[in-house]
Order: C-alpha cells, then sequence, then structure tokens
C-alpha cells in the first residue's frame, strides 16, 4: 500500500488510535523521527514500544538486547521490533475504531502483566495472539524479518 493511501486509512477509519498517536507524536518533540512505509517513528527513551495509529514509538535501547548479545546486534533487534510494531499500524487499518479494544488493550496487559510468567516459562512474546499478528502483517507488508518467537524478557 502507497504511503497516501496509509495515511488516508490512518486518518479516517484509525482516526481515534492516530490522534491519540498524535498528541504523545507532539510530546516527543526533541525526538528522533522518521518515515517508515508511511508511518510516523519515533525513537524515545521509555523502555517499551507502541504503535497508534500511524505513529510508532520505538524504544531507543531495546531492554532485551542483552540477553541476545552475539545472536543479534541491538540495531537489528531494533529494527526487528519496528517490523513488529509496524504490523500493529496495519492492524488499525484493519480493526479501525475496534483496535484499541481488540489489539490495544490486550497487548498491554500482555506487555506489562504477563511478564513474569513468559520470564519463568521462556514463553516468547509473539506467542499472544495480538504480537503474532503483528509480526506477520508486519514481515509481509516490509518483507522484513520481525521480532518472531523470541522470548524477549
Amino acid at each position: 500500500m502507497n504511503g497516501i493511501l496509509y495515511r488516508i486509512c490512518q486518518c479516517t477509519w484509525g482516526i481515534f488510535q492516530t490522534l491519540l498517536g498524535f498528541a504523545v507524536y507532539m510530546m516527543c518533540g526533541g525526538c528522533e523521527h522518521f518515515n517508515y512505509h508511511g508511518s510516523i517513528v519515533t525513537i524515545w527513551k521509555m523502555r517499551s514500544s507502541v504503535s497508534l495509529g500511524m505513529f510508532v514509538f520505538i524504544t531507543s535501547e531495546p531492554f532485551f538486547a542483552p540477553k541476545f548479545e552475539g545472536q543479534f546486534s541491538a540495531e537489528e533487534l531494533s529494527e526487528r521490533l519496528l517490523v513488529h510494531e509496524y504490523g500493529h499500524t496495519i492492524q488499525s487499518m484493519i480493526l479501525g475504531p475496534l483496535y484499541l479494544l481488540v489489539i490495544g488493550i490486550p497487548s498491554m496487559l500482555w506487555g506489562f502483566l504477563g511478564g513474569k510468567r513468559r520470564r519463568e516459562k521462556q514463553i516468547p512474546y509473539g506467542a499472544f495472539f495480538t504480537e503474532r499478528w503483528a509480526n506477520r502483517l508486519g514481515e509481509r507488508a516490509t518483507g522484513e524479518l520481525s521480532i518472531g518467537n523470541l522470548a524477549l524478557e
């Protein structure tokens, strides 16, 4: 999908999450921003990453990078994380106003509340339906690898 059609879809069907993303984007004035397949990416200092409509916020230093030292560089992990988060932007276009309920809230709960269980049992972050779907969508749309089935914590 070209960038113009992507942005039109995000600003109409995905308007709720795009407005929320725009508000967060406006608070990130000193951060690095760039375009990625039509989305607007911000590299921020937060420990986690999030996608809100056409706005993607990527952590500047993935907290899980040391775990994969020797397997992946921090840069490669960041790129894979970006593909994953871009997948969430496609979910936003598919689900429109339902995105925050169907993907946003469950994904946040999995990310923040499921961490201990995932660490103990080495469950991949992508095992949860919202994350697995985002990985597949991001990989298909970009032709690049996502975080896939890496056990991040």
